[in-house]
């Protein structure tokens, strides 16, 4: 019967442990919660995504990586495939999703049973080697009561890792996508700029022959070599700018070495002949936003650590400690041994620390991530109407200096040119023709770059991704190489 006894004491510890919550698959599967953001990232920008664990994951990506940018003229969706298989800062978000798993993966496993195990009495002579031996195991009964609410707290921690990882990633395709759009639109300014160059060069050295017959005065001459030393000293600035433009995007794209050697389009592509109205702009963010979800999840969060909080108020540390001492006696010449079962309870006595201060801090924190989670609500509403409004009204300005502004340039050059031709209109009116006209493609060229930087923000206002965040026209919409075998 003692043994029994004895039995049941040391194994009440262990059923403890026994009964804990399964450990979910979710956490303990190869790179956990990938999938999750990968299906996500693919739903808002139609991309592949791709996270490399090993060293022949790494060469694969590379080889993918080289096969499209080396030597390659790129668009803008291949920017931002590259950017999203090859940017190791978003490699790094992929891995914290994997840490978010492993702790809630630690929640979901019972605290080690501590057994301690001493012999008393050590070399008594009348006893042999020792008088007595006790054992002890000790376990956290808190930790078995708690473990469902902290695996559910775990759990939603998880998941708003893998919320930020896809935000991450959207915030990345976004940068990569408008990089590439500042990339093409400089280098298409230094382009008008050369046509500029050229005919300001023309004009220079005819402002020079002609004082050298006395047919020009000297502040002629002076006013049109100015302005060549101007525009000269504008080409070499648009051409660093280009220059920084680029490197920007092959940072973002992650590139280094020989994959360096490629190009981006001369021009950005021609304007699209219309762009229509985006219904239900505001609900369709409400519903897609991932910012806004992680918000959302910190409040899940806060709502599970005050159920934590509370369960754990007055009792902040359960132990209980089970085992036997084994004494042995001589009794009548013999030597016994008596087993007593041992059982003891510890926890701490709430005598100062009641526990209102932290269900105090737990109703705070709670209150707080609602208001965050109100005026994210609030800010991502603005942000989409406000990023409606700026991407039609960048089509019609864009659309203005392309129809309008552009052609009217084009027809005082040729009137110009007709009047020259016919000994009416001089040499210096007609550059300054030629000039305006290229002023006037210069200004159209960066209207369509606002056009489409107004393109990628209308996206990321939507999914996520752009700088608030922490359909027609204008979705899915391909960036194409306007012309030119690029730079």
């Amino acid at each position: 019967m003692r043994l029994s006894k004895l039995t049941l004491t040391l194994g009440f510890p262990l059923l403890l442990g026994a009964c804990a919550t399964a450990v979910p698959s979710a956490f303990t599967e190869p790179k956990a919660g990938f999938a999750a953001v990968s299906n996500q990232t693919s739903t808002a920008i139609g991309k592949r995504t791709a996270f490399a664990e090993t060293q022949a994951e790494n060469e694969a990506l590379r080889e993918q990586v080289h096969a499209m940018v080396h030597r390659k003229t790129i668009s803008a969706d291949t920017a931002v495939q590259v950017a999203l298989l090859n940017n190791k800062g978003l490699q790094a978000s992929y891995a914290n999703v994997g840490l978010s798993a492993a702790d809630a993966w630690q929640q979901a496993t019972p605290q080690n049973p501590i057994v301690s195990i001493g012999i008393l009495g050590i070399g008594a002579p009348e006893l042999g080697a020792y008088r007595a031996i006790e054992g002890l195991i000790r376990a956290n009964i808190l930790d078995a009561t708690t473990r469902k609410q902290r695996l559910v707290l775990a759990d939603v921690n998880f998941r708003a890792a893998q919320l930020e990882a896809v935000k991450e990633t959207l915030s990345l395709a976004t940068q990569t996508r408008k990089a590439w759009v500042d990339a093409v639109s400089a280098f298409e300014t230094v382009s008008y700029l050369n046509r500029a160059k050229a005919t300001s060069d023309a004009g220079s050295e005819l402002a020079s022959r002609l004082g050298e017959t006395g047919a020009l005065n000297k502040a002629g001459q002076a006013r049109e070599q100015a302005f060549n030393a101007e525009l000269a000293g504008q080409l070499a600035q648009a051409r660093l700018s280009a220059t920084r433009a680029k490197e920007n995007l092959t940072r973002l794209m992650g590139l280094w070495g020989t994959e360096v050697d490629y190009f981006v389009p001369d021009a950005l592509p021609a304007l699209p002949r219309s762009v229509g109205r985006i219904t239900n702009i505001e609900a369709r963010a409400l519903n897609n936003r991932v910012d806004l979800r992680v918000a959302k999840l910190g409040l899940e969060a806060q709502a599970a650590a005050f159920g934590l909080t509370d369960q754990t108020r007055i009792v902040s540390d359960l132990e209980m400690v089970a085992g036997f001492e084994a004494e042995r006696e001589i009794e009548d010449g013999d030597t016994k041994t008596e087993t007593s079962p041992q059982i003891e309870l510890e926890f701490a006595i709430p005598i100062y620390d009641t526990g209102k201060a932290r269900m105090r801090k737990a109703e705070l924190a709670y209150l707080q991530a609602a208001n965050v989670l109100a005026e994210k609500a609030v800010n991502v509403r603005s942000e989409a109407r406000g990023a409606e409004v700026s991407y039609h009204a960048a089509y019609k300005i864009a659309r203005h200096y392309r129809d309008v502004l552009v052609p009217l340039r084009q027809t005082v050059e040729e009137e110009g040119l007709l009047s020259y031709n016919g000994m009416i209109t001089s040499t210096f009116e007609l550059l300054a023709d030629t000039r305006g006209k290229l002023s006037a493609s210069l200004e159209a060229a960066n209207a369509k770059r606002e056009f489409y930087q107004a393109q990628a923000d209308l996206t990321a206002a939507i999914y996520g991704g752009g700088a608030g965040s922490g359909g027609a026209g204008g979705e899915g919409a391909t960036l194409a190489a306007g012309g030119g075998a690029g730079h």
